[in-house]
């Protein structure tokens, strides 16, 4: 089968990453890591292009398309390091007023994982938490028969919190200590968003590698060393050539998830794209050499970020658990 993107879908893509170069350049991005609560007035300028709004319905005010689109607009966001609750709000457009039109911003928690992490607190007008409807490695990925699904709406003045150290300066964590439960959230498949989250998270994950890979290229062609581009020596040369297919592999995975919509493909994309973001970013430090290590250097805000995010809605461990039930079964 031949795979490629159509014309509309090019095309959103480029409009995505315009509009991020405009409104989150690097000079907003190095002022984030000082602030890093959400731009509320970048947060509604999202909300009034589709950015969240992308696959409810026309009649619903939304875009109406589905989500292949979504992975590709999150995958450039994953590119220019764009923080906040990105993965909640596109899941919850339709679930909770305000949030399509970037009025409202919501958080999304694991409830099942231990300890419940939620990003961006502070700036978050509501949380949800989510608790049931995850993969079930002892009864294939469909889950055990008659687990209690539900997702639960706590309003964020009401959760007990503690701080929590994140290891990406971009993305503030808290611990949720203690919630209120309400009645279940409507709408929503609790077993559907998580699994959505992942691939989204996974498109985050594939921009990252993708702009390593264009930072580790650009280095190399400018540093001289011994009177050369140091991109004229073998071993730079295949470490980019390494980092390119890490994230083309990690590319044709992601995109294949997001049309099959299946729980073991998002896995797998999830798997390649966290290992893509996390060596690249890594291999990217090795080639900017000590200047990768400062503080100037961007690269440490994406391998940090992919630290972050390798943690985030499923982990190796999990997927690889995932896929060999998949296989053994």
């Amino acid at each position: 089968m031949r795979f490629q993107l159509t014309d509309e879908q090019r095309a959103l893509k480029n409009a995505t990453r315009e509009l991020l170069a405009a409104r989150f350049d690097r000079d907003r991005l190095r002022a984030a890591v000082g602030d890093p609560a959400p731009d509320r007035a970048l947060w509604r300028e999202l909300g009034a292009a589709g950015f969240f709004a992308l696959r409810l319905p026309e009649e619903a005010g939304g875009v109406g398309l589905g989500l292949p689109e979504a992975v590709l607009v999150f995958e450039e966001a994953g590119r220019a390091l764009l923080p906040g609750p990105l993965v909640a709000c596109q899941l919850l457009a339709g679930a909770v007023d305000g949030v399509a039109d970037g009025e409202r911003i919501v958080g999304l928690c694991d409830g099942d994982r231990e300890p419940v992490l939620w990003e961006h607190p502070c700036a978050c007008d509501e949380l949800i938490l989510l608790e049931g409807g995850a993969p079930d490695l002892a009864h294939g990925p469909g889950g055990a028969q008659g687990r209690t699904v539900g997702a639960y709406r706590s309003v964020a003045g009401k959760v007990s919190r503690a701080p929590f150290a994140s290891v990406d300066p971009l993305t503030p964590l808290a611990r949720v200590t203690d919630h209120p439960r309400t009645t279940p959230l409507n709408g929503p498949d609790v077993t559907r968003l998580r699994r959505e989250a992942a691939l989204l998270t996974a498109a985050q994950q594939l921009g990252s590698a993708l702009r390593t890979v264009e930072m580790a290229v650009g280095h190399a062609r400018v540093r001289t060393q011994f009177g050369a581009p140091i991109g004229s020596f073998q071993a730079v040369k295949h470490l980019c050539a390494q980092m390119l297919v890490r994230a083309e592999i990690a590319r044709s995975a992601v995109y294949a998830a997001s049309v099959t919509d299946e729980a073991t493909d998002v896995a797998g994309a999830k798997l390649l794209a966290d290992e893509a973001a996390v060596r690249n970013a890594r291999d990217c430090l090795q080639i900017h050499g000590g200047a990768g290590f400062t503080w100037e250097a961007d690269v440490h805000l994406h391998l940090k970020r992919a630290w972050l995010r390798a943690g985030s809605w499923g982990t190796a461990g999990e997927a690889e658990e995932l896929l060999a039930a998949q296989l053994v079964g």
